[in-house]
């Protein structure tokens, strides 16, 4: 009797599973390629300091290290990038690594489920290089990123 009950009411609930996941939806975005422990975290400093050129080699040792990447669309979106195109792995492949703080126009699948955007990027359209040359106004590395010296 209690595997017939388990059977029933796991058989109930598989009509409601396919709800639940959320379907996704063909896009075209432009934006640049970030790195989302910095940007998320704030350890760098605000959202302005953690794009461009001033945030590049941070992003590639991020990227390198295992954490994913995002992409910051246009109107300040953004995207947690699961795959690009055909690399096996996201985190340290060689486009995400090639592509770090790139702005790009990309075509996808979008999915979001508990308010997160995600993006499975099938073509890179257009890769416009590094567009935010922020490191005149930041240095190539942000000062606030520098430790103070100990005395």
């Amino acid at each position: 009797m209690r595997a017939f009950l388990t059977a029933l009411a796991c058989s109930a609930a598989l009509p409601v599973l396919p709800a639940l996941a959320s379907e996704g939806h063909r896009i075209q975005v432009t934006g640049e390629l970030i790195d989302t422990w910095c940007y998320y975290s704030g350890v760098m400093g605000g959202p302005e300091a953690v794009v461009g050129s001033a945030h590049h080699t941070c992003a590639l040792w991020c990227s390198a290290g295992g954490i994913p990447v995002g992409l910051q669309a246009e109107d300040g979106t953004i995207y947690m990038v699961l795959k690009i195109e055909q690399d096996d792995q996201l985190a340290g492949g060689d486009t995400a690594l090639r592509l770090a703080t790139h702005t790009v126009e990309a075509d996808g699948m979008h999915y979001e489920r508990d308010g997160i955007n995600y993006l499975i990027v099938d073509q890179v359209i257009s890769d416009l290089g590094i567009a935010n040359l922020n490191h005149e106004d930041y240095g190539p590395v942000p000062g606030f990123a520098i430790p103070e010296p100990k005395e």
